[in-house]
C-alpha cells in the first residue's frame, strides 16, 4: 500500500484520553556513596588485603545503574587512599560494538572517563583462559582484569530477563559473561540452549571465584523508583551465599505495571541503557528466545515503541518484542551493534525491526486498529516513559475502573500531540 493511503486508513481510529497517575513503589534510598564503601570495605577487612602499590582493576558494565559513576570514583578513591594504583575495565561482554572505542564510549556515557574517575581506563578486548568448566566450556577473563593483582567487580542485582534461578543479573553473571569480552559472552551463549544459562553461569563464575584474582564484588541494588537501595562489598566467599539474598530484595523492590491486561503499552523509548533486552521483559510479560517463548502477567496485546534512548548508543536489542515502531527507531538503530549483540546472545528475534509507520500518530492509529473493534471508552492502554522509570503512568479511563490504589495526578485529557508525534512525557512537576 503506498504511504499516503495510510491516512485514510487509520483516518477512523479514536485516540483515548489519558489520565496522569502515580503509583506507590519503594522510595528508600541510600545516603552518602563514599561512606557506605568505606563502611562496607571496614566490614570485609579490605586494608588488610591491599598494599601499597598493587594494582586494582576495577571491572564497570554497561547499564545504566543509578549513581554508577559516584561508586565507581569511590572505589577509585578507596584504593588510592590505601596506596593501590586503581584503573578501570570494561564487563560488558559484546556491548559497545565489541570494540574497545565502543565499550569506551558507553563507558564515557555513563559518567566514567579517566578525567572523572582520576584513573587509567584500560579497556581491550584480549582475555586469559583460566580452564574448562565441567560443562567443558572455556572460562575466559578479560586478560587486562587477569593481570592486576587485585580485580573488583561492579553490578546491579536483579531479576534476568532471560531466566530465572537463585542469581541471575548480579556479579556472577558479571565474572562469567561480561568480563568474558565479547568471545567468553559468545561461548557461553553458544552452550546456553543445551545446559542453561544458570548452569553454565554458576560453573564459570565459581572457577573465577576460586583460581582468579578477584578481591571483591560490589552488588547494587535499585529501589522502585530506579535509586540507590543497598551496596555491599562482597568477599569471593561471600558471594554464592549473599547475591541470592540481594535478588530476593531486588525483585521485592523492582517496580511493576499495576495491571494484569492491557491492549495496549507505549513505551517511549527502549535502550541498553534500560534493560539487557532494551525493554524489561519482567515488566512487560513478554519474551522470545532460543531457551523458551516465555508470556506471563502483565498479558498486552500490543507494544508501541517509539525512540531509542540516547544512552543505547543505536543498539536497538529488544524492538523484536514491540508490535509496531517509528521511522524514527528504524533510522536511529545502529545495525552492526544490534546484529553484534542479538547474535551474541542467540537472539535474531530481539532485533527483528516491527512495522514501522512515519509518525506516532500513524503508528499509535495501526496499533489500535490491529485489535480489532475496540472503543476508546473500553481501550485498555499505558503509556510509559521506559520499563525503569513506573511510577507515574498515563492510562485510559478504562483502566480506573481497576483495583489497585492509584494516585490521580491529572484528569483525563485528549492526547498530546506536538504536529503528529506525541508530546514528551509529563515531567514531575506538570
Amino acid at each position: 500500500m503506498h504511504a499516503s493511503a495510510l491516512p485514510a486508513l487509520l483516518a477512523r481510529t479514536r485516540l483515548p484520553d489519558m489520565v496522569l497517575i502515580r503509583q506507590r513503589l519503594e522510595n528508600e534510598t541510600l545516603g552518602g556513596i563514599p561512606r557506605a564503601v568505606a563502611e562496607e570495605a571496614v566490614r570485609i577487612g579490605l586494608e588488610q588485603r591491599v598494599r601499597p602499590g598493587q594494582s586494582v582493576a576495577i571491572a564497570v558494565g554497561s547499564r545504566g545503574i543509578d549513581r554508577l559513576a559516584q561508586v565507581t570514583r569511590s572505589l577509585c578513591d578507596l584504593f588510592r587512599g590505601l596506596g593501590a594504583r586503581p584503573f578501570i575495565v570494561s564487563a560488558m561482554g559484546s556491548h559497545g560494538g565489541a570494540t574497545p572505542e565502543g565499550q569506551t564510549r558507553v563507558l564515557a556515557d555513563l559518567g566514567i572517563s579517566e578525567q572523572t574517575m582520576d584513573a587509567p581506563l584500560r579497556i581491550g578486548l584480549r582475555t586469559v583462559h583460566l580452564g574448562d568448566s565441567c560443562q567443558g566450556m572455556p572460562v575466559l577473563v578479560d586478560a587486562l582484569a587477569a593481570e592486576a593483582d587485585h580485580l573488583v567487580v561492579v553490578n546491579r542485582i536483579k531479576a534476568h530477563t532471560k531466566f530465572k534461578a537463585p542469581v541471575e543479573s548480579g556479579l556472577m553473571k558479571m565474572l562469567a559473561v561480561g568480563l568474558g569480552n565479547d568471545q567468553g559472552a559468545r561461548l557461553l551463549h553458544g552452550l546456553a540452549p543445551a545446559y542453561g544459562m544458570f548452569a553454565l553461569i554458576n560453573a564459570a563464575a565459581r572457577m573465577i571465584l576460586e583460581r582468579g584474582n578477584l578481591l571483591c564484588g560490589v552488588g547494587l541494588v535499585e529501589n522502585g523508583l530506579g535509586r540507590l537501595h543497598t551496596l555491599r562489598l562482597l568477599s569471593p566467599n561471600e558471594i554464592s551465599e549473599q547475591e541470592p539474598r540481594l535478588l530476593t530484595l531486588a525483585k521485592r523492590l523492582a517496580p511493576k505495571l499495576p495491571f494484569d491486561d492491557l491492549d495496549v503499552l507505549v513505551v517511549d523509548e527502549i535502550g541498553k541503557d534500560i534493560s539487557g533486552t532494551g525493554m524489561d521483559t519482567n515488566v512487560t510479560g513478554r519474551n522470545r528466545d532460543i531457551l523458551g517463548d516465555f508470556t506471563s502477567t502483565p498479558r498486552i496485546k500490543r507494544i508501541f515503541v517509539r525512540d531509542l534512548s540516547p544512552g543505547t548508543a543505536g543498539n536497538a536489542l529488544g524492538i523484536g518484542f514491540a508490535d509496531v515502531t517509528t521511522d524514527r527507531v528504524a533510522r536511529a538503530m545502529d545495525s552492526e551493534k544490534t546484529v553484534i549483540n542479538a547474535l551474541t546472545g542467540l537472539s535474531p528475534e530481539k532485533a527483528a525491526l516491527p512495522l514501522h509507520l512515519p509518525t506516532d500518530r500513524l503508528a499509535l492509529a495501526a496499533t489500535i486498529h490491529t485489535l480489532g473493534a475496540v472503543s476508546p471508552a473500553k481501550l485498555r492502554m499505558v503509556r510509559i516513559r521506559n520499563t525503569k522509570h513506573l511510577e507515574r503512568l498515563l492510562v485510559s479511563p478504562a483502566l480506573l475502573n481497576d483495583p489497585p490504589a492509584l494516585e490521580i495526578l491529572r484528569s483525563p485529557l485528549p492526547m498530546d500531540f506536538i504536529g503528529d508525534d506525541l508530546a514528551p512525557f509529563p515531567k514531575p512537576s506538570e
